[in-house]
């Protein structure tokens, strides 16, 4: 189902920072940050919008709002 893929693909892009981060320090190795089992059009879309998430867009947010005072 489409829906499904979508809404895989915002939680592997949400959590592939954490999962990247911990593929550096060697851990979680059967983790994948991207699951190239679900590639396709609505995975893609999904995962591109986690990776972006608004709570990566906070941050930048705050330090904007922190610099204007």
């Amino acid at each position: 189902m489409w829906w499904q893929d979508l809404l895989w693909g915002v939680w592997n892009g949400v959590t592939a920072w954490v999962v990247w981060v911990a593929h550096v320090f060697g851990a979680w190795e059967r983790f994948p940050v991207y699951d190239v089992e679900r590639t396709g059009n609505w995975y893609d879309l999904g995962f591109l919008l986690g990776a972006g998430s608004p709570l990566l867009g906070m941050l930048g947010g705050q330090r904007a709002a922190r610099s204007r005072r």
